[in-house]
């Protein structure tokens, strides 16, 4: 997909953030920018976009602040940072980029699982050190990943994506979502269950769900309390739907076997915070969708969505509250 810069008319655009190159490009010389601490203050200038990277929470008190607002465009489909339903009230449309980071976000899924349960990182690490002097077909063994029980906590389309790949390791799919799926059922051969089963059945747990007022800390002490001790958490969710505090506790009671997380809460976590000297959790810095191919995609339909928006035109991808 390729993007024609207008070149009869100047925009005002907010970020939150600096803006990458291929962004930058795509936008052209027609948009001026300013920063995100204009979202937070107000600003007299006219505004006719906000393009954010999903940082900052975006809602009606900040919009009432920021005049002549056409549109919002997110970077990536997850819109939890939005109070989307402000922005409709206020007649802004909210822009995603749905469909096009599900095949990378289950890679890395099924990355994450990987490096957790045969202990990739771990044995990296001892594989440079010093310590490494000889083969031991003992040591640092992990856990079988093929004919395992891999459990879905949102069965969405990043979730079907880590099914599919789940069926060809030879695991068993179990899934919790709102409702059952038929067609997840019949392509799949994943069976619905409860939380409560999926959570003492499963031998990984995937979090591919959104965050919301149902799912925030879905994942707290007492939900760790019927995972198996083999058991692995893997999130390439959001963050809040894990109580960070809670899963420290577990892991470093060794209550389940391991976690690997792509997202975290915060993000970054503190650089003191003790979960991070722990050896069974694997942590990547939100990596899910960061592929050249992917990043690219996004940042066409993302730029796509923001200047139709600015020109009064219909998104290619709009948000529904």
């Amino acid at each position: 997909m390729s993007v024609v810069p207008d070149t009869t008319s100047r925009f005002t655009v907010i970020a939150d953030g600096p803006l990458d190159s291929v962004v930058m490009g795509l936008l052209g010389d027609q948009i001026d920018l300013l920063p995100w601490q204009a979202a937070i203050e107000g600003t007299d200038d006219q505004v006719d976009g906000i393009y954010t990277y999903g940082h900052p929470q975006l809602n009606g008190e900040m919009l009432d602040r920021i005049a002549g607002t056409k549109v919002i465009s997110n970077y990536g489909v997850g819109v939890d940072h939005i109070n989307v339903a402000d922005a409709v009230t206020r007649s802004i449309p909210v822009g995603n980029t749905p469909g096009i980071l599900d095949g990378a976000t289950a890679d890395m899924a099924m990355a994450l699982l990987l490096s957790a349960a045969r202990r990739v990182i771990e044995g990296d690490r001892y594989a440079r050190s010093a310590e490494f002097l000889r083969y031991d077909p003992g040591f640092m063994l992990g856990r079988e990943v093929h004919h395992s029980v891999l459990g879905i906590i949102g069965m969405g389309s990043i979730g079907s994506e880590v099914a599919r790949r789940a069926r060809a390791f030879d695991m068993k799919v179990l899934y919790h979502n709102r409702h059952p799926r038929e067609d997840v059922a019949r392509s799949f051969e994943a069976t619905y269950v409860s939380l409560k089963v999926l959570l003492e059945r499963s031998d990984f747990v995937m979090l591919c769900c959104p965050l919301t007022e149902n799912t925030y800390r879905l994942i707290d002490a007492e939900a760790l309390t019927h995972m198996k001790r083999t058991a692995f958490l893997i999130n390439v969710a959001r963050g809040p739907i894990v109580d960070t505090t809670a899963i420290y506790h577990a892991l470093r009671d060794r209550r389940i076997e391991g976690a690997a997380f792509d997202v975290t809460d915060p993000e970054p976590l503190p650089r003191d915070h003790p979960i991070l000297q722990l050896d069974n959790l694997t942590i990547v810095p939100h990596l899910g969708s960061a592929t050249v191919e992917t990043r690219q995609k996004m940042s066409e339909i993302s730029v796509a969505n923001l200047k139709a928006g600015m020109r009064g035109e219909p998104l290619l991808y709009e948000v529904k509250p």
